[in-house]
């Protein structure tokens, strides 16, 4: 199975024989179901090729899962961790295999049953950001002050990791938000929070919220502008054509997610025209960083050659949220 060798897996392990599969879907790092035949567990490791500096860490990971499973905060809890790279060819680990439904298209789902869900995310980022992180054990996961201003550095080195053509307007999208950067109050940030990252009960529940590999100590507002982005752009597919989520039918308006949001929260949301364009910029960039690494024949699984046409898009927003549109 590319990317994860079973028999080193099960040598390590010390297991009985191993079986796998890699789930569908994911974008970065790459993610399979393992099972000895009695238990179940869920391996992470980094995509193959072209890692950036600062992403990919399985250590970060290990660790916001093993804080928030403590804390009671809906997540995996980790098994183990194992940073020796020769053991699959990179560094993993292994989580505990959750039940629960990924909806990738709301397929199945009444619209008043797609609405609730959508505000029971909304709710559960609010609790996220609720959590004292020194309380939590996650005190030292990141410097909350001047988050974001870092991350308008980081996400253009970021781009210029990745750069294989001509992006019209994505230099001049940086520059503006380089421009005038807000402070925000820290909190646990979850960094790339939407529908197909949260596992789902038969009673609409959260089960588990994946994928924390962007997570750290920053401004929660950029969550939220994150998943005001994901709403409204064309990411999930149904019937093999692209759809934004928010043309599905029962899916909130973007006002209604916020102000759901600022209910749950107390915090302010008045302004968020410089969060949604960071959104937009920041997502143009880990798509351009998805499609760098399609082009150079790393990435595992179908889906990723339409991923660089979703970038110029994000960038025309991220210059019309700045505007105010």
């Amino acid at each position: 199975m590319k990317g994860l060798d079973l028999e080193k897996l099960q040598a390590y392990l010390d297991s009985p024989p191993l079986s796998g599969t890699m789930f569908a879907g994911g974008r970065s790092n790459l993610t399979y179901a393992v099972t000895d035949g009695v238990n179940r567990w869920v391996l992470r490791r980094p995509p193959l090729g072209h890692v950036l500096p600062t992403a990919h860490d399985m250590a970060r990971e290990h660790k916001v899962l093993d804080a928030l499973s403590k804390a009671g905060f809906p997540v995996p809890k980790p098994v183990l961790l194992c940073t020796d790279t020769e053991v699959i060819g990179a560094p993993f680990y292994l989580m505990e295999h959750v039940d629960g439904t990924i909806y990738r298209d709301a397929a199945g789902l009444s619209p008043t049953e797609f609405r609730e869900l959508t505000f029971t995310l909304v709710d559960t980022l609010a609790d996220l950001h609720a959590l004292d992180p020194q309380a939590i054990g996650l005190g030292d996961f990141g410097k909350p002050e001047g988050f974001n201003a870092r991350q308008v550095r980081r996400w253009k080195q970021q781009l210029d990791a990745s750069r294989s053509r001509e992006l019209s307007g994505i230099d001049e999208l940086h520059a503006r938000l380089a421009t005038d950067i807000p402070d925000g109050a820290g909190a646990v940030v979850h960094g790339d929070f939407r529908l197909d990252n949260v596992l789902v009960s038969d009673k609409l529940t959260v089960n588990a919220v994946l994928d924390w590999e962007m997570s750290t100590l920053g401004d929660p507002l950029s969550d939220l502008a994150l998943m005001l982005i994901y709403a409204g752009r064309p990411m999930l597919e149904r019937d093999g054509v692209p759809v934004a989520p928010i043309d599905i039918p029962g899916h909130p308006t973007l006002d209604e997610i916020s102000a759901r949001y600022a209910e749950r929260s107390k915090r302010d949301v008045s302004d968020l025209h410089w969060y949604v364009g960071f959104a937009a910029f920041k997502l143009a960039v880990i798509l351009e960083g998805v499609h760098y690494r399609y082009t150079k024949g790393q990435t595992v699984g179908p889906g990723f050659d339409t991923v660089g046409a979703m970038v110029p898009a994000l960038v025309e927003q991220g210059h019309r949220a700045l505007e105010g549109n």
